[in-house]
């Protein structure tokens, strides 16, 4: 059986970049916390608490006695502006290792509400990247919606109307949100802040599922990027399997298959994708 790795897959810039600044706190000594889950990807959280940087679900769990000996970890979705300003008023040392994209698309919102635009974000409703877009929205003064869809945008919009979106969605869904804004009438300005490494591997990863029998898709289950790759993957090759490691694969599920594809989540280590690509190798 031949396997057949995505040309993009895995860890993007942003992902790794909060990865070597968390490694950086943790090599320094003393005490770091991250404001929840660092990434989306339990297997990576696990290792990080393991070995000194441990999660936590707000700034209240941190310890506050000698707070300048701890150092924070903003996570890479980001967080609200309110919840930011904690941590400073603390006195803890902030790492802020939100992804450059995400503070993008959070300038992104703000620029919208200060320009007095109803702001759209299309995203999921509790995802902490869209509830932090949300919030710096909010906080420059500006009305928001939260969107899964064009079929959630509300009635009775007018203008000026903006749109950003959280940055793991598909090009597919924002273009169908703006097509259904304009056809109600509106003239929807559009900050597309999609991340290219997200709409790269989802690009790649439809690619090679229209060409194999079977695709594997790895990374954490409460990761949204790796959610939507395994979406693009299941239309384009029905037996697709979304993963967090080689123990859940089933070799049964293999039988047949000549050519198997493999992908991940831009929230999936090199050693993930490596370990479940040797498995695969073995059936």
């Amino acid at each position: 059986m031949e396997v057949i790795r995505a040309k993009r897959a895995g860890a993007c810039y942003g992902v790794q970049r909060a990865l070597d600044m968390a490694d950086e706190v943790i090599e320094a000594g003393g005490r770091a916390y991250t404001l929840g889950p660092l990434i989306h990807n339990p297997q990576v959280v696990a290792d990080l608490a393991a070995r000194g940087a441990e999660a936590v679900a707000s700034v209240d769990e941190v310890p506050g006695a000698d707070a300048g000996a701890a150092s924070v970890v903003i996570r890479s979705h980001g967080v609200t502006p309110q919840v930011l300003a904690a941590v400073e008023d603390r006195g803890f040392t902030v790492v802020d290792a939100t992804c450059p994209h995400v503070s993008r698309a959070q300038a992104a919102a703000a620029e919208l509400a200060r320009e007095g635009c109803r702001v759209v974000v299309l995203g999921e409703a509790g995802h902490p990247e869209v509830e932090g877009l949300t919030a710096w929205a909010q906080a420059a003064g500006g009305k928001v919606d939260v969107v899964a869809g064009p079929d959630e945008i509300p009635a009775g919009l007018y203008d000026p109307v903006g749109v950003v979106a959280q940055t793991t969605q598909r090009k597919e869904n924002l273009e169908a949100v703006v097509a259904a804004l304009i056809e109600a009438g509106l003239h929807p300005i559009v900050k597309n802040t999609i991340c290219s490494a997200t709409r790269q591997r989802q690009e790649a990863a439809a690619d090679l599922a229209a060409s194999v029998d079977a695709m594997v898709v790895i990374g954490g289950r409460n990761s949204s990027n790796t959610t939507r790759l395994a979406e693009v993957c299941a239309d384009a090759c029905p037996r697709t399997f979304h993963i967090e490691s080689a123990d859940e694969l089933d070799p049964a599920a293999f039988k047949g298959c000549r050519r198997v594809g493999l992908t991940a989540g831009a929230s999936t280590p090199e050693n993930q994708i490596a370990s479940v690509e040797a498995y695969l190798k073995t059936l």
